[in-house]
């Protein structure tokens, strides 16, 4: 007899280790095969090892610039054996307190692949500790999660050509790096490595970095990067790469209208985003619709086409972020019990970008909302101004309040937050709030934000739409 769950998950990353969680705690009986390690992407190759070594890159840059505070270190240098021991240590510390949540809420772990069966219900595990086996489960929940996109003719190595996966555990930083992509990962991978000693250049076929950010979080971000010698080449495709033993030259541009141009770099690092890994999942027979993409379509409740089977995570055309993996496991699991689950706002989820200046943002640009018609105003502060962070000697960055306009001018519904600065990636807490719970200026601006923080900048901000402030 095949062992039965009332909920059997495929995939142990954010979105399927927090569903067999939140599952395990209304009392379901779960079952979870993963093939890889637990915690998926994010904690292994993604959000986890990522932001470790940028809070390296953060600490050399500030003591490289401890002398602005009156104290002499002289010259630092880098131990990166060390910096990727750490960064490892931190993920088998997490990696083992997720694994160990999930034993102790009785879920049953399988190590392997998973595909689904034409039942639904059948869920077949191969290629792993765990043997050939099958189960069964009143409901099945997809969370096989994603891929590094790769570039036809950039083959990809653990040296000279890799994505993020391999940059993260790279043996040796290099001295000079290509930085193909200019997205969020991009743009920490480019930050992370500039602040270390390394050499930067970036390439992005949109017409800025960051494309997806408020422009004027966008150009904060460009001035801090040209000040640090980050070289940015946007609005261009790379159109190919020569390998030689001890470097890489891509080019890019176009021939046509003479604006061909290449750079050498000993690493090119391929960070254009990620894919779904859908086809290990066996689907072809299910009904379970694959868009032309690889990704699963989901409604509301993070159903898929088939019944009886939900998807969540990466492998949705959904927000490719840990959080939304995370919320979306939720709703599905509250489906599952039968329960009333609250739908994502995709459009309002919180964003965080972690190079130096951090980006953070909830809600609409400026640009979405002239393109939406909406009568807006803005309040805009920049962090020059404020005490904490002159303090800790960092001044780059700005707040910009978006809110529907009022017929006196003034600022109603807050409906768009931008922030860009240091540890914005903190701030944006109250911000996401005030956009999610449609909160006014007047609203907003009665709270009280406590003296002296770098979260003040956003309260003089709001209080700015009201038609009256202190400092702006």
């Amino acid at each position: 007899m095949s062992e039965h769950f009332d909920v059997m998950v495929i995939g142990g990353g954010p979105g399927g280790y927090a569903a067999a969680l939140y599952g395990a705690s209304a009392g379901l009986n779960i079952g979870l095969v993963e093939k890889h390690k637990m915690g998926g992407t994010c904690l292994n190759v993604g959000c986890i090892p990522a932001k470790e070594l940028l809070e390296t890159a953060a600490l050399k840059r500030h003591i490289d610039h401890a002398e602005m505070f009156g104290i002499n270190v002289g010259e630092t240098s880098l131990d990166w054996t060390r910096t990727l021991s750490r960064k490892q240590g931190i993920i088998d510390q997490l990696v083992g307190g997720v694994t160990g949540l999930l034993k102790n809420r009785k879920v049953t772990i399988f190590d392997g692949i998973g595909t689904l069966g034409a039942d639904h219900q059948t869920v077949s595990i191969s290629g792993g500790s765990s043997g050939d086996v099958a189960v069964t489960a009143d409901a099945v929940i997809l969370a096989s999660g994603s891929v590094p996109r790769t570039i036809p003719g950039f083959p990809i190595d653990d040296r000279r050509i890799v994505t993020s996966d391999e940059m993260l555990s790279i043996p040796e930083l290099p001295k000079s790096a290509v930085v193909i992509g200019g997205g969020a990962i991009g743009c920490e991978f480019a930050s992370m490595m500039s602040d270390l000693g390394t050499k930067v250049t970036i390439i992005e076929a949109a017409p800025s970095i960051l494309a997806a950010c408020d422009k004027d979080m966008v150009k904060v971000v460009e001035r801090s990067f040209k000040k640090r010698g980050i070289d940015v080449h946007a609005g261009v495709m790379v159109s190919g790469q020569d390998t030689g033993p001890d470097s890489v030259t891509v080019h890019f541009g176009a021939e046509a209208d003479g604006t061909a141009q290449s750079v050498t770099a000993e690493t090119v690092v391929v960070s254009i985003g990620r894919r779904p890994l859908s086809e290990s999942l066996g689907l072809e027979h299910t009904g379970v619709t694959v868009d032309e993409r690889g990704f699963i379509p989901i409604d509301a409740n993070c159903r898929t086409s088939a019944d009886g089977v939900w998807a969540v995570g990466d492998v949705t055309p959904t927000a490719q972020l840990a959080h939304a993996a995370f919320a979306e496991a939720i709703v599905a699991i509250t489906d599952i019990l039968g329960e009333t689950p609250t739908p994502l706002d995709y459009d309002k989820l919180p964003w965080c970008i972690y190079c130096h200046p951090e980006v953070a943002f909830a809600g609409m640009t400026e640009q979405e909302c002239k393109d939406a018609g909406i009568d807006y105003v803005v309040s805009k502060h920049r962090f020059t101004g404020n005490g904490r962070a002159l303090i800790v000697g960092e001044p780059e960055g700005m707040v910009k309040i978006i809110a529907e306009k009022q017929a006196d001018g003034t600022g109603g519904k807050i409906i768009g937050v931008h922030m860009a600065g240091q540890w914005v990636t903190e701030q944006l807490g109250q911000g996401y709030l005030a956009v999610n719970w449609e909160a006014t200026a007047d609203e907003v601006a009665a709270f009280i934000q406590p003296h002296p923080t770098m979260s003040e900048l956003f309260g003089e901000s709001v209080m700015a739409l009201t038609g009256r402030s202190l400092h702006g």
